[in-house]
């Protein structure tokens, strides 16, 4: 048996993590749309604001979520040299800093 038998290859990893996505961003639009009605029958302000802030965390740890998976895929490549390692992860980090 492989020592790498219990790590998922590549295209499975991501296939899994996409699905996690997903389903997050399903749940982040059913906060949305929870926001939605909270404003159509004119909810507290204060009441509000704490939905928009669940919802936004929410979206802002999906986003991370995503930004690990693009990690991940940058460097598992393997065939993968100190040079080529060092400019995958700039671009990540790149990502990071533009829209983290």
């Amino acid at each position: 048996m492989s020592e790498n038998a219990d790590i998922l290859p590549l295209d499975q990893e991501w296939e899994a993590s996409k699905s996690a996505l997903i389903r997050r961003l399903k749940r982040v639009e059913g906060q949305v749309r929870g926001l939605q009605a909270m404003l159509e029958r004119d909810a507290e302000c204060e009441d509000v604001a704490v939905q928009m802030t669940a919802a936004r965390k929410a979206l802002d740890r999906t986003f991370y979520n995503m930004l690990s998976c693009v990690i991940e895929r940058e460097l598992s490549c393997q065939k993968l040299d100190a040079a080529d390692a060092r400019e995958r992860l700039k671009y990540a980090t790149e990502l990071l800093s533009r829209y983290g």
